[in-house]
């Protein structure tokens, strides 16, 4: 990882729990909505957050038009493996 990419992920770190108010209400995700945009799941075998055999449950439950692995990324390629 370059100094500037971490320098600049440190910055825009914001505290906060995300989707904690979203967790206490139902949401209606619909084919119609939802299932109308078409997606890209970014596998990466070294994430450990969510591990390969959760991925591929994600994968097998929602399935995405494609699935794309970064290899060598963690669970933020885009800080991982910028290139």
């Amino acid at each position: 990882m370059i100094k500037e990419d971490l320098t600049l992920a440190t910055i825009l770190v914001r505290p906060g729990k995300p989707f904690g108010e979203d967790m206490s209400r139902e949401i209606m995700v619909s084919e119609q909505n939802y299932g109308s945009v078409s997606r890209v799941y970014v596998a990466s075998k070294e994430d450990e957050l969510m591990k390969e055999d959760f991925q591929h449950w994600i994968i097998e439950n929602n399935p995405p038009r494609e699935v794309r692995e970064i290899h060598g990324s963690d669970h933020m390629p885009m800080l991982s493996k910028p290139q």
